[in-house]
């Protein structure tokens, strides 16, 4: 029997971060920088108007007032964009759009409303001083610097710095392409009629949503039965197009055997019972140079499978630096008895402060499956392999799923 600790080694060591690749930025949305990404210009690349007003030289308005406004002519408008070599002259203002480039001879804007948008001889009636209402070229970033650092994940936030700079690829860590393959005859797909002994497949939408919410590119495949040539032609049809293969079911030790019937005789993949609750039974091993992970079919324990080997490998393929979830200590409501020598996950719903201290309320009876008590938690309390009875007050860490 392995461990825990043993069989999440063994995961992460057949799955490394997958080799980096260059992308079109709307492609590395959700990606991680595989290389420093370094400001090629500044930016601002020129000084430009902070808002719409009038290009002046500050020295000309420094007596301007309500009471005794300063008029100058208006010789020109500039627009956001426009580059034609524009000089501002003693005695003169220029029209100026927000992010327009600021003509020679000008230091500062005059907003608009402080002024009577006069178009060939405007009143002036605030004064500003140099550099008021202007953006200063490269006052965001200047050419040279890092802007972004390698082990970054890309979001809307970032595709606007790189597209601003004027990039429009980008070195990442591809996001892990992952098959997700329910296995079960009953299974029936949600929205479809159900009769006697059918049940709808939660593992495949409930795993290919936990895939994409670590990072990875979720395909999930309509369920298979427990038939060997039907689950040896998916596999087979699949591998062309996964970087990791998911399975759940079919891993029952009596009728139900499918999985290991098609994968012992690959020989890559290997099956252990591994020393935790709730799921034992798991596969792991890799066909033709593809991962594969065998989860149990009970859509608690599968669940609770990924969120502990499968997620940390997902995030380690993506390029990701931290692997695993936060975790804390919190004061367990109840007491329970805890299955001896397996290392028991048990869902709760966290609540306090970093200053109150933390408690944990199990959504259910530990040791009962219940989708709806893992559907109402927000982590999983865990339970050391050495420790038999849980007593209400204990402290236990505590896995943030909602974080």
């Amino acid at each position: 029997m392995r461990t825990v600790a043993e069989h999440l080694a063994a995961c992460l060591e057949i799955a490394q971060a997958a080799p980096p690749l260059d992308v079109v930025l709307l492609d590395a949305v959700g990606c991680v920088l595989a290389q420093d990404v370094v400001a090629p210009i500044d930016l601002p690349a020129v000084d430009l108007a902070g808002l719409d007003g009038y290009a002046v030289s500050s020295a000309q308005v420094t007596e301007a007032s309500p009471g005794a406004p300063v008029v100058l002519e208006v010789i020109d408008a500039v627009r956001a964009g426009d580059m034609r070599p524009m000089r501002l002259v003693p005695g003169a203002a220029i029209l100026i759009d927000s992010g327009a480039p600021l003509p020679l001879g000008a230091d500062a804007v005059v907003p608009w409303q402080d002024s009577d948008r006069g178009e060939s001889r405007v009143a002036l009636s605030r004064a500003v001083g140099p550099g008021d209402h202007v953006r200063r070229r490269g006052e965001d970033v200047r050419a040279g610097t890092t802007v972004l650092a390698r082990g970054s994940r890309v979001s809307a936030r970032q595709i606007a710095l790189l597209a601003g700079l004027g990039l429009h690829r980008v070195r990442v860590h591809p996001a892990p392409r992952v098959v997700v393959i329910s296995i079960g005859d009953e299974l029936v797909e949600p929205g479809q009629g159900r009769e006697a002994g059918d049940v709808f497949d939660a593992n495949g939408h409930a795993l290919a949503s936990a895939v994409t919410d670590a990072g990875g590119r979720a395909f999930r495949v309509a369920a298979v039965p427990d038939e060997l040539r039907a689950l040896a032609e998916t596999i087979e049809d699949q591998l062309v197009r996964a970087d990791m293969l998911l399975t759940t079911g079919g891993l029952s030790a009596g009728q139900g055997d499918t999985v290991k019937e098609v994968l012992a005789p690959l020989g890559g993949v290997r099956f252990d019972t591994v020393a935790m609750s709730p799921g034992r039974q798991l596969g792991l091993g890799l066909i033709d140079g593809t991962p594969i992970f065998c989860l149990p079919g009970d859509p608690v324990s599968a669940q609770i499978a990924f969120e502990t080997f499968v997620r940390p490998v997902l995030r380690q393929i993506a390029g990701r630096d931290s692997l695993h979830r936060s975790s804390l200590p919190a004061r367990i409501s109840i007491g329970w008895h805890s299955p001896a020598g397996r290392r028991e996950f048990v869902p709760v719903r966290l609540s306090g402060s970093p200053s109150r201290g933390y408690t944990a309320e199990p959504t259910a009876q530990p040791g009962r499956s219940s989708l709806h008590g893992l559907a109402r938690a927000n982590g999983l309390a865990v339970v050391p392999e050495e420790t038999h009875t849980v007593v209400a007050g204990d402290s236990l860490h505590c896995l943030v799923l909602d974080a």
